[in-house]
């Protein structure tokens, strides 16, 4: 038997650092090891019965396989023996070809964070299509005004539009490197920044090719052409000092999730990223938020202002956009002027497009202070009730949460950096997607991934997913 303690505040001493205040991370004071061999039990049991529910699944994943690699069209949405195919939508739930209606805790990893067809958002589109177009290629109006919505709430002097969070983390970077004519780039180990090559090193490596934890190898893959990128464990700003110290003059930017969420969800230390703005002042480095999916999911204004830290830029999707293929980058003006004055060019054929800013403009209208706080509420009751079960069952697990989204990590101790992710464990995590799947709910396929609770979800809702836990829990303990 483990005993832990939570880091919170009036809590017992513990070997690591509290977590920013903005964030919320608990964890069990005792816990108990699971079975492997039930693990693994339950684990075959669940993948029969999985099969047993989607054979129309697996015959559009064999049909649409002899066009689409792997049958799917992004490369995270497959997994064996087949993934689940969805034919409808609305508000918190899908339908899939099996006719099987599922709670929707995935949401399109945010962007579908207001629902599935809103019917606000319905309304904005279907005026733009009714009555103003689908894309003009040259300035208009409905593009500077979302602009300047998106000005006025996530604090940005200036800003472009984008088609994905890809694009814009690109652009992002070239905007610092057009500013300081510098080159190198610095990320996190273990973080995703989209498909751009600079952010493809050391995306989720094998623990054997990327060295020691105190001494990092930046692991670039073979389809990658990345130019000099360094590679630092989240929450350690020693070894970002060093890398500063070292090649900092070199350094264009420093890219990072200020919540890492690709990795479950990872919380900042308390005092880390304003550790991190003022070693990149002391150099010279752009510093860089990617806020793909924290976004709106994090809070009214994204998570930099909840946190209380000012990048330099921003890159912003998935939650702006209602759904439809919307991006962003912007922040200091200063930073930003290299667009204006033609060291960086910016391109893109349908930025701003006018059905994607009615998408926009929709989001914005709907997703007010008291719609988050309402989504938080539920989220928070739901990650109450998933701690209450972790307690009565004794599981080796923890919570995390930051503001709409929430996740189950299977450690007794808090995972600060990709090292501690990868020391999970990854047999239960998988048993807990599968088993939540199998019972017509749908979480991320990535099996560390968080849920959403979007505008859309209710108690009643939520409350299915603690009452799965809770089954899981007992099924592991009997």
């Amino acid at each position: 038997m483990t005993d832990t303690t939570s880091g919170t505040t009036g809590a017992a001493a513990t070997p690591w650092p509290t977590h920013d205040p903005a964030t919320r991370r608990w964890l069990p004071t005792r816990s108990t090891p699971v079975d492997p061999d039930r693990v693994e039990a339950l684990l075959a049991a669940e993948w029969e019965r999985f099969v047993r529910q989607t054979p129309a699944s697996a015959e559009h994943n064999a049909r649409a396989s002899k066009t689409l690699p792997l049958g799917v069209t992004s490369s995270f949405q497959h997994w064996d023996p087949h993934p689940i195919s969805i034919v409808s939508a609305r508000g918190a739930h899908v339908t899939d070809v099996d006719g099987r209606r599922l709670l929707d805790m995935s949401m399109g990893f945010g962007a579908m964070m207001v629902g599935h067809l809103h019917p606000v958002v319905v309304d904005h589109v279907r005026h733009a299509l009714d009555s103003v177009g689908t894309l003009f290629v040259t300035p208009s109006p409905t593009a500077t005004e979302v602009a300047e919505l998106f000005q006025d709430r996530f604090q940005l002097d200036m800003l472009r539009f984008t088609q994905s969070g890809t694009e814009s983390v690109m652009y992002a970077i070239r905007v610092a490197r057009a500013y300081t004519g510098r080159k190198a780039v610095i990320k996190v180990e273990g973080g995703y920044h989209g498909g751009y090559d600079a952010m493809q090193v050391s995306v989720k490596p094998a623990l054997a090719d990327i060295g020691p934890a105190d001494a990092p190898i930046p692991h670039i893959p073979q389809d990658a052409e990345p130019g000099t990128v360094h590679v630092v464990p989240y929450n350690d700003l020693d070894q970002l000092r060093a890398v500063l110290a070292a090649h900092g003059r070199e350094v264009a930017a420093l890219v990072l999730e200020p919540v890492i969420e690709n990795l479950a969800i990872v919380v900042p230390d308390e005092g880390y990223l304003a550790g991190v703005r003022a070693a990149c002042d002391e150099y010279g480095v752009i510093l860089i938020f990617d806020e793909v999916k924290t976004g709106l999911t994090a809070g009214y204004a994204g998570a930099s202002q909840r946190l209380g830290i000012q990048p330099d830029l921003i890159t912003l999707a998935k939650s702006i956009g209602g759904g439809l293929p919307l991006a962003a980058f912007g922040g200091r003006q200063e930073v930003m002027q290299v667009v204006v004055d033609g060291r960086m060019g910016h391109f893109g054929t349908y930025n701003g497009n006018p059905l994607v800013m009615a998408a926009a403009r929709a989001v914005d209208e709907v997703c007010t202070h008291e719609a988050l706080d309402r989504a938080e509420g539920i989220n928070v009751r739901t990650l109450d009730g998933v701690d209450a079960v972790i307690t009565e069952f004794e599981l080796p697990a923890h919570t995390v949460g930051m503001g709409i989204k929430g996740c189950i990590t299977w450690s007794t101790t808090p995972v600060r950096n990709y090292r501690d992710y990868k020391a999970t464990d990854f047999r239960m995590a998988e048993l807990s997607w599968l088993w939540g799947v199998n019972r017509n709910i749908l979480t991320p396929p990535g099996l560390d991934e968080q849920w959403l609770v979007s505008l859309a979800h209710t108690d009643d809702d939520m409350a299915q997913l603690v009452v799965d836990f809770r089954e899981l829990a007992e099924a592991l303990r009997a």
